[in-house]
């Protein structure tokens, strides 16, 4: 057996899976304990402009958008200027015939989730989805619940079931991979700078101080 320069397979890209991203509203977000809401919204934010970004097939859905839980935070749909949002009524997101009709449309066998609540939004759908044979991941610091309980349990049930934990800023990272990808460099760390927290003030920081940059 002999090392080769390539990544590993249980790494995600850009082409290789589509994102869901579920129920990022007002409504949910209101009773959502485990994270503080500033962090959930920057995190969400990261993911989606990173999805953009990187042209990740991404599919949005809400549930009772204009009866009850309000619409979905402005910092995902201005990633997605003009994209549909899949209202539904079922808790579940995988029992929604028009969002499932997009899953088999986009036809990605591998799927990466977030939202709200992660007990409900993310375990109905990672759980179904598995059943079905999909691999699948959940960005669990773009995901809140009532508690931190709630969400850790949640967490829990969902890994022992085979779903593949990530963070915000590692899937994106993850999508880049190579400094070197000048293509997706000066995106990637925009993004990093506007959502991306302490490590976003560093890269402020080294750029402004030193004009460093990590590909050379």
């Amino acid at each position: 057996m002999s090392a080769t320069a390539t990544p590993g397979r249980l790494l995600v890209s850009p082409k290789d899976h589509t994102l869901i991203m579920i129920d990022f509203q007002s409504q949910m977000s209101f009773a959502t304990k485990s994270i503080d809401a500033v962090l959930l919204r920057n995190n969400a934010a990261l993911v989606a402009h990173a999805a953009a970004g990187f042209g990740v097939s991404t599919i949005l859905t809400t549930v009772a958008e204009k009866t009850f839980s309000g619409p979905m935070f402005e910092e995902i749909t201005g990633a997605f200027p003009g994209q549909k949002l899949l209202d539904r009524t079922s808790m579940n997101t995988w029992e929604d015939a028009a969002v499932i009709e997009e899953v088999n449309r986009i036809g990605k066998k591998r799927l990466v989730m977030c939202g709200l609540w992660t007990s409900v939004c993310i375990v109905g759908p990672t759980l179904s989805a598995l059943d079905q044979g999909f691999e699948v991941y959940v960005i669990a610091d773009a995901c809140g619940d009532v508690s931190d309980e709630a969400h850790e349990r949640a967490m829990d049930r969902m890994v022992q079931a085979g779903v593949r934990p990530m963070t915000a800023l590692q899937y994106m990272l993850e999508l880049q991979r190579d400094w070197a990808r000048t293509e997706t460099y000066d995106m990637t760390t925009g993004i990093a700078k506007k959502f991306g927290g302490a490590y976003g003030l560093g890269i402020i920081y080294a750029k402004s101080m030193f004009g460093a940059s990590e590909g050379h």
